[in-house]
Parts: structure tokens; sequence; C-alpha cells
């Protein structure tokens, strides 16, 4: 039992540290367990919330200390394709504080939000208090789907011992699955990238030959604030809007869309 609940606190933190070691299996499991009466949902959900809190205050500091960079450094390093500073801070421009009740649900979004939340100059009470309460649903729904569906947990686990396989060995094995897939969307989202890339050398030297292009500064507003260079002749285009204002988008010659 002690064991069960150390190593929930320790994969939770591990994953909201930024690893990509998935914790929704060992919530679910938590949660069946709790309704077979093996573990206690205080503890459960108490050690949930602090590792989760840890991990989140610890990126919302370094968002606030480190700005921009921070957050270049995660869309480097992250496994989700959609872990992107443009299309988080345009949640945070939709939905405000309230997208962190949310956030944990969608793949990309957890990982930059807290550091999104502290770069804004959200105040730290204020993120606690709404990152707790989005903590209790994301915690909530799956320790609660698992207690629904404790007794077919129950009999999967047995089903797996029969095959002579033990529950950390299937999780494991889970997780390296997860981790490939991971890989595999990534690698095609940078092909993808790199078929349609154009460097900063080679747009200056179309623009050197006289070349008609169209440059397109797809930045967030607050990113533009932060960094208000553009690129000669670049427009500000709303992305949010693109599909309302594309018709003004000049026909017949070259576009560049750039971003952070």
């Amino acid at each position: 039992k002690e064991n069960g609940y150390w190593a929930l606190f320790a994969t939770v933190l591990i994953e909201q540290l930024g690893v990509p070691l998935p914790s929704v299996p060992l919530l679910l499991a938590a949660g069946a367990l709790i309704g077979l009466g093996v573990l206690a949902p205080l503890p459960v959900f108490l050690l949930i919330l602090v590792a989760c809190l840890i991990g989140d205050l610890l990126w919302y500091e370094l968002g606030r200390r480190k700005g921009a960079s921070i957050l270049k450094f995660l869309c480097r390093v992250s496994l989700e394709p959609e872990t992107c500073i443009r299309t988080t801070e345009g949640v945070f421009d939709r939905y405000g504080v309230k997208c962190l009740l949310f956030a944990k649900f969608v793949p990309g979004l957890y990982t930059v939000t807290p550091p999104v939340a502290g770069m804004v100059g959200l105040k730290v009470r204020r993120f606690v208090l709404f990152d707790t309460l989005g903590i209790l649903i994301w915690a909530g729904a799956y320790v609660g789907l698992g207690a629904v569906m404790r007794h077919q947990l129950e009999w999967l686990l047995f089903r797996i011992e029969a095959w002579g396989a033990s529950l950390l060995q299937v999780i494991l094995l889970a997780v390296g699955v997860n981790l490939l897939y991971k890989l595999v969307l990534r690698q095609r989202f940078l092909r993808q990238l790199r078929t349609a890339r154009i460097t900063p050398e080679e747009l200056k030297k179309l623009m050197d030959e006289g070349n008609q292009v169209m440059i397109a500064d797809l930045r967030h507003s607050s990113e533009i604030k932060r960094e208000p260079l553009i690129i000669p002749g670049a427009r500000v285009v709303t992305i949010d809007n693109l599909d309302a204002t594309h018709h003004q988008l000049p026909r017949g010659q070259e576009i560049v869309l750039y971003c952070s």
C-alpha cells in the first residue's frame, strides 16, 4: 500500500517536471484500488495535488524569471507537436486564468501553461488557486473513472498475471509504446517543417533579387510587445482570424510565414 502511494506521487511529479512519463494509467489504477478498499482517497488526492503543484510552481517561476526563453526550450524538447508558445498564449487570451482548469487534459498544453502564466504576470496566489482546482478536476476525472471501472481493471490485472507478466512490466511496456508513438509524431512534424522551411538567408536573397514576397508575422500580440522587432515589410497577421482574412493575402506571389 505504502509503495503504491509513493509510486503514484513520484510518477505524477516526474511527468509534471517535463519527463514524458504518462501518469494517467496510475491514476486509473489508484481509483480502482480506492474502489476496492486498498487505498484511501484522501492521501491519493493530496499526493497528486502536492506533486503537481511542485512541478507547476517550478515552471511558473522559471517562466516569470526567464520569460520566452524557457518556453522556447520547452517547445524544442517536447515530444508533443502541439506544444507551441503561440497556441498557449492564444488559449490564455481566450479563456484567461480559467484555462488552468482544463489544461492538464490537453497534450502539450499542460506542459507550457505554468511558465506562460508566470511570463504574463499572473499573481502567484491566483495561479495556485486555479491550478489547484484544475489539478483536482483532472485527478478526480481519472481516479473517479478508475473507481467506476474497478472490477474491469481488477479482471485485467488477473489476466495480466495469468499471462505471466507483472503490472510493472505492462506499465513499462505502455510507457515505451507511448514514447515511441510520440517520437514518431515528432519526427513527422519536423519533416513537415523542413519541407516547408525557408532560412533567413534564403528569404533575404529572394528579396534582394526583387522577387515579390509577402511576409506574414504570425506572432502573438504579447510576443510582439516583448520583442517589437519586425522583419522590414512584414505584415502582422492574426492567426485566429486567418480563415476570415485570408482573402486579403495577395495571390500569385510567395508568402512567407514566421512566428516564435
